[in-house]
């Protein structure tokens, strides 16, 4: 069997971040969502030139900003336009978890139309998590017309 065309333990489409701070951007995702580290590369002077961690079986790529190499973290550029989509069988556990290891809480938790349970944290290096737990299959039909109800 040959080399498939796609890195062993990732997707088609795979998430590649740069933190300022990435270490201990690795240790906080450990404590706040149980992220499992496969490895990771050191340059020279000790910093992360990539890391790779799972959360629930997702493959999450990071390294520490290096604006040599074209990789700007959030904290350095002012905010951030991207949330990850993080689905967990307990998300009233988990969102606690990542509150008590220092993400603010930008989204408190509720049951929303769509059919998840769900709240939003930002993490201690600047990139927001949407945290949830489907608990409702809704079709877009259903979803729809509990959207516009919201706005009446």
């Amino acid at each position: 069997m040959g080399t498939s065309h796609i890195y062993p333990g990732a997707y088609s489409l795979n998430a590649y971040i740069a933190v300022k701070g990435c270490s201990e951007a690795i240790e906080f995702y450990k404590k706040a969502f149980g992220a499992i580290e496969r490895g990771r590369l050191l340059h020279p002077d000790g910093k992360v030139a990539h890391a790779e961690i799972t959360i629930e079986g997702s493959l999450l790529m990071l390294s520490e900003e290096n604006s040599d190499w074209g990789n700007i973290s959030p904290k350095t550029i002012g905010g951030n336009p991207l949330t990850f989509g993080l689905y967990v069988k307990d998300v009233d556990a988990v969102f606690q978890k990542a509150v008590d290891a220092g993400a603010t809480v930008k989204m408190e938790l509720k049951d929303e139309f769509y059919g998840d349970r769900t709240g939003q944290v930002e993490d201690p290096f600047g990139y927001k998590w949407m945290i949830a737990t489907h608990k409702e299959d809704v079709s877009f039909q259903e979803m729809q017309k509990r959207f516009d109800e919201m706005f009446q």
